[in-house]
């Protein structure tokens, strides 16, 4: 058996998540440095520990379905691998995800003291790594803003000072501009037709859609394990907990078995073709 080429595969990887250019990622992944989704996944290869995995960006009263399905994923991957996964999101979509999985609730709407919190819960749990996918980013004047430009502050929990206190590596998951990590590209985001995240992390992912960024790294994990993590992948059955829980697309903003607009098929298509890359 050959020996794969890990930073070519990882540049096709790359490019496969934004081969849609969605709403401008394509812009992005261009000036990111080569090889991002091999360096994520080997931090997540190397977890035996804890790792804490924020999500959840809230549309309206509820949550939408792009973040939780990945964060899912990735829970999955890293208890596969051995270590501790633990989801970090605000209410009402940690209450939901606490039914399955390890949790830990942050405080919706606490504008206060979010240093002091975020460093007394990294000092508790010890994170190896600290991965964030589709969490809302301080915009430069310390409030979160969604697609449209609404300030949704008051609906935010606040996770951004998880990654930038944290002792250990930090991955930033985003698919538009205004997520946590997406202050690495700073000086591309006035391109973008969005109200831009400040919030900085090592290694920044972008993604079509967000969710998609976690199959690509379960996708190159897989490589370097030798083994098919993808086996298991369906994100219909994730899609289908989250929608009996109350998620919304964050597009439509509809109570629907898709990601952001686009039909669970698409998602499943993804994964055929990272398993034909990676095969």
């Amino acid at each position: 058996m050959t020996t794969p080429d890990l930073p070519a595969l990882s540049q096709q990887i790359e490019q496969l998540l934004v081969a849609r250019n969605l709403r401008g990622m394509q812009l992005l992944q261009q000036q990111l440095r080569p090889g991002y989704i091999l360096r994520a996944a080997r931090l997540i290869n190397q977890c035996q520990g804890t790792v804490l995995i924020g999500t959840g960006f809230p549309v309206l009263d509820t949550f939408e379905t792009d973040g939780p399905v990945g964060a899912i994923a990735l829970y999955q991957l890293l208890e596969q691998l051995g270590a501790r996964p633990i989801l970090v999101s605000g209410n009402p979509l940690c209450s939901v995800l606490a039914s399955r999985y390890r949790t830990w609730q942050i405080s919706v709407n606490q504008q206060q003291n979010l240093p002091a919190i975020a460093s007394q819960a990294l000092a508790e749990l010890q994170p190896q790594l600290v991965i964030s996918i589709e969490r809302p980013g301080f915009t430069a004047n310390s409030r979160y803003a969604n697609m449209r430009g609404e300030d949704i502050t008051e609906r935010c929990a606040s996770f951004d000072h998880f990654l930038s206190l944290a002792s250990c590596p930090t991955i930033g998951i985003g698919d538009g501009g205004n997520e946590i990590g997406m202050g690495n590209m700073a000086a591309f985001l006035g391109q973008l037709n969005i109200t831009p995240a400040v919030t900085e992390c090592d290694e920044l992912l972008v993604a079509d859609v967000s969710n998609w960024a976690a199959w690509g790294i379960i996708a190159m994990v897989s490589v370097l394990q030798g083994r098919d993590l993808l086996t298991g992948a369906d994100p219909l059955q994730i899609l289908k907990f989250l929608s009996a829980h109350g998620s919304v697309d964050g597009v439509t903003r509809l109570n629907t078995l898709t990601e952001d607009g686009l039909p669970y098929t698409e998602g499943e298509q993804l994964i055929r073709e990272l398993k034909l890359l990676t095969k």
